[in-house]
């Protein structure tokens, strides 16, 4: 969606740059329908100012100012087909495009429709002008500027798991999956606990034996001591004899 988004106000600095020389767009317009003998008609399509730009004019400032006009006009177009590719299809962003892509449909009828507020684009005209000549195509680009941001906004509120359905997404961020993969690599690896008796460290279990085996041996001792004590009788020394 930044990419989207960095495109829409690239192309609107492009649209404020056409603005401030909207006066020589229309004089362009005037120069070119005469030299085509095309005053009557109103400038109604994309199409037929790329006619003019090609065939009537004869002036550099004519031909920049048509030509800024048409590559904003191409922009937009080359905009709305990523969008139509790149992100969401709901019912309500897909209808929004589908505006776009007609009004700059290069045989599209632009003579009817007009940019309100906040746009000033028709008051600069003439009563007469807006009426009958140029309010149309003066209007195109801030009424497709405005559906676009429109669509940017109703995207952005989109649940982020559409987005990252479309994205192909669906699978854990990568530095989640770092943080978690150290966790499940200590779980696996982390022994089940033993039974209590089993847990008795093997250097207890020696000494115990050993204390074991040295009582055993000192018990036999005395008791050998006192079956030989109880059947020899107390000692006696050598020469004397007892009566």
């Amino acid at each position: 969606m930044k990419e989207a988004a960095e495109a829409l106000r690239n192309i609107e600095q492009k649209y404020k740059l056409f603005l401030q020389q909207q006066f020589t767009f229309i004089g362009a317009l005037q120069h070119t329908r005469e030299d085509a003998h095309d005053t009557i008609r109103p400038v109604a399509s994309i199409s037929q100012v790329q006619n003019y730009m090609d065939h009537h004019c004869h002036n550099s400032t004519d031909r920049r100012i048509l030509t800024l006009f048409l590559s904003i006009c191409n922009d937009l177009s080359n905009l709305c087909t990523m969008l139509e590719m790149r992100y969401p299809d709901t019912t309500t962003t897909k209808d929004i495009l589908e505006k776009c892509k007609l009004l700059l449909s290069h045989s599209n009828d632009l003579s009817t429709i007009r940019a309100k507020y906040p746009h000033d684009v028709v008051n600069h005209l003439s009563c007469h002008e807006a009426r009958n000549h140029f309010g149309g195509v003066v209007s195109l680009i801030p009424i497709v500027l405005d559906h676009l941001k429109e669509w940017v906004a109703l995207v952005e509120k989109l649940p982020r798991q559409s987005a990252n359905t479309v994205s192909g997404g669906g699978a854990a961020p990568e530095p989640r999956a770092a943080q978690q993969a150290p966790a499940r690599a200590a779980t696996s690896q982390t022994p089940p606990p033993a039974h209590p008796a089993a847990q008795t460290p093997p250097s207890n279990k020696a000494n115990a034996q050993g204390q074991g085996s040295k009582l055993g041996q000192k018990k036999h001792l005395h008791d050998t001591e006192h079956h030989r004590g109880k059947w020899r009788g107390p000692w006696k020394p050598p020469g004397r004899h007892a009566f």
